[in-house]
């Protein structure tokens, strides 16, 4: 296994946008192509500030297993960070594809002064998320966005 994580480029969106997960997980994260789309436009917040939206294929050499989006907004108050989608290809799940692509962008917020906290949802009845994430160090704040359990990720 030589994984990496890629962005998403004109280059590689389609083949990212055909990976699925398992038909009974497809009510735990939206379509990568939903998410691409999503990643064009960024997210406003109603104080004006904004989310820039950043996506990434996870890759074993040339081969597409899997994707990760997270946004960045560094004047909101919860955290500064929020992953937004993280999904492995129903071919390639239990590989450690998604363990591997949360501890390589974790190490890269870690070097970002900028960034206290992180944020991640999901949806609570998803229990290989949950224990990946509390494995991580995200801790459940009891919040509920939508319809998926919030934690956070204290980094300082």
């Amino acid at each position: 296994m030589s994984p990496s994580i890629q962005p998403v480029t004109k280059n590689n969106w389609r083949e990212l946008a055909k990976l699925k997960v398992r038909e009974d997980q497809t009510s735990f994260v939206a379509s990568n192509l939903q998410s691409i789309a999503e990643a064009q436009f960024g997210h406003d917040e109603d104080d004006g500030s904004r989310w820039e939206i950043y996506p990434y294929g996870i890759y074993d050499g040339k081969t597409p297993v899997g994707f990760l989006m997270y946004g960045c907004n560094f004047s909101y108050r919860d955290f500064q960070v929020f992953i937004a989608r993280l999904m492995v290809d129903e071919n390639h799940q239990g590989e450690g594809y998604g363990k591997f692509a949360m501890e390589n962008i974790l190490e890269n917020f870690r070097q970002d002064d900028r960034i206290q906290s992180i944020g991640i949802s999901y949806n609570p009845a998803n229990e290989v998320a949950r224990k990946l994430y509390a494995n991580l160090g995200f801790v459940e704040t009891g919040e509920v966005m939508g319809e998926e359990t919030v934690a956070v990720l204290q980094l300082r």
